[in-house]
């Protein structure tokens, strides 16, 4: 099996440091430092084992090998499509298919990405779970980025969190929206009849989405969306709140009278590489469900 690991050449201003804090700086937890101590990976500096105890010199070359990661008994392999935008040791980013699960549920226990991604790691000798950093709905499609290893995951979803994972959206909504550009802030939380659906109230988590008309083809608006946040059917509901639910979004009262499905897209994301600290961008390209409706 391959594993996962990461290589780092000690710099001057880290000469003397010892490898834990050093460790503790890269964001490696203490949870995963004794996992890599005792359950299977290893530290190495110039080639030979060290322990956390080991004082760092300019120009050592430090190698972080990661435990093989336990996958669940339940996650089963399954031979399904990948569309893949970009792979590296760290990283995937995937272009989702639209009526593809992210992860199995009640409803679709099995066909799901996370089951492709089982297969496909297999496929390439790699023992590893699946760690999502951005979700996507079943009947959503586009960008998706995908961790390979959960240290990659830690400070990915980090980053997330610091605005430097960015998702543009497009979407075409009901009705003509009257403005040029807007911002919806307003706070979302799960309806209290329902395990499914959210709603905007006042009790819910701060939300807010940027909007930008492109176009308006009959009574329908084209428009393109970017997160400030990430709640749970955030652009769904917002949409639904100011009186434009998505095309085909019957959850959120939009109509499939057009579209088999919501008329959302994964358009753009852009992200920080957590190691190479390269900015990297992905689109992906208008499905054709879609693009039939932007053709009228």
């Amino acid at each position: 099996m391959r594993d996962f690991f990461v290589k780092q050449t000690i710099m001057g201003k880290e000469h003397g440091v010892l490898l834990k804090d050093y460790l503790r700086h890269l964001g490696i937890s203490k949870r995963l430092l004794v996992d890599i101590k005792f359950g299977g990976g290893d530290l190495f500096v110039n080639g030979k084992h060290v322990t956390v105890r080991y004082v760092l010199q300019k120009g050592d070359e430090l190698v972080i090998r990661f435990p093989l990661e336990k996958v669940s008994e339940s996650l089963r392999p399954e031979i399904i499509p990948l569309d893949i935008l970009f792979e590296d040791d760290h990283v995937l980013v995937l272009n989702k298919q639209p009526y593809l699960s992210s992860i199995p549920s009640r409803e679709h226990p099995s066909g799901s990405l996370a089951n492709g991604l089982i297969h496909y790691y297999r496929q390439n000798d790699y023992q590893a779970t699946v760690h999502l950093v951005s979700r996507l709905d079943r009947d959503t499609s586009g960008v998706m980025l995908v961790a390979k290893h959960r240290f990659a995951h830690s400070l990915l979803s980090n980053l997330q969190k610091n605005g430097q994972v960015k998702r543009e959206y497009r979407a075409i909504v009901q009705g003509l929206i009257s403005e040029e550009q807007g911002t919806i802030d307003a706070p979302i939380g799960r309806k209290t009849d329902s395990i499914i659906e959210r709603a905007v109230i006042s009790e819910g988590q701060k939300a807010v989405t940027h909007f930008k008309v492109n176009n308006r083809i009959g009574e329908l608006t084209d428009v393109s969306l970017h997160l400030e946040t990430g709640r749970t059917h955030q652009i769904r509901v917002h949409m639904s709140h100011i009186g434009h639910p998505l095309c085909g979004d019957t959850l959120y009262g939009g109509s499939r009278a057009l579209i088999n499905r919501q008329a959302l897209h994964s358009e753009k994301l852009t992200f920080i590489h957590p190691f190479t600290r390269e900015e990297l961008t992905f689109e992906a390209p208008t499905p054709q469900d879609i693009q039939q409706l932007l053709e009228g």
